[in-house]
């Protein structure tokens, strides 16, 4: 019995040691800080992208053109983008990341994409219904978009040994919604060497 009770402290200590001595840390960080500890695509390649291309989409021929002949800024719906490399992006964070970029520059408008219209226009019918006659919103009154965003993100590796590089390329491109006129196109590339 002594044998089986010093089996079990000695498993015991054996355990809390091993534990202690593996015990993970979290630092916080700031949001804005580039941290890459996989070399994949992560959030800094997310905001960097958006920032650059929404920048170039933005000082453009197209905007000004637009604004000149209808006296109006235009509305942009940022429509899909498809994940086409060799791992699992969250393109819907990418999206957003554009999204807040067109916004938050005041040169255009930027209009829900066909998900959350659905989920608004449910909303608009419930408070047909429910919402006092002064406060519901009408139907008909919604801003179309007059151009669409749309692209994909790819991706080339190489890799021999320890070593790999990996090649991101995301290419945009914005249409005229009335004409089907593509009236940009933008890529951008980002390049990680990764040794292990």
């Amino acid at each position: 019995m002594q044998s089986i009770v010093k089996a079990s402290v000695f498993s015991l200590a054996v355990l809390f040691i091993a534990t202690g001595c593996s015990q993970r840390t979290v630092t916080r960080v700031s949001p804005d800080q580039q941290i890459d500890l996989s070399g994949r695509w992560n959030d800094t390649d997310s905001k960097l992208v958006a920032e650059e291309m929404i920048r170039d989409v933005l000082n453009r021929p197209w905007r000004e053109d637009f604004s000149r002949a209808k006296n109006a800024k235009p509305v942009v719906i940022v429509g899909l983008v498809t994940n086409k490399s060799h791992e699992h992006i969250e393109s819907e964070t990418f999206i957003k990341d554009i999204e807040r970029e067109f916004i938050n520059s005041g040169m255009v408008r930027v209009v829900q994409n066909s998900v959350f219209r659905e989920k608004m226009r449910e909303e608009r019918a419930d408070q047909q219904e429910f919402a006092s006659p002064e406060t519901q919103k009408k139907w008909g009154a919604e801003l179309g978009a007059d151009f669409m965003l749309f692209g994909t993100i790819n991706s080339i590796v190489d890799s021999y040994n320890k070593e790999k590089v990996v090649l991101y390329k995301v290419d945009l491109e914005l249409a005229n919604l009335q004409t089907n006129e593509k009236v940009w196109i933008g890529d951008k590339e980002i390049k990680k060497f990764i040794r292990n």
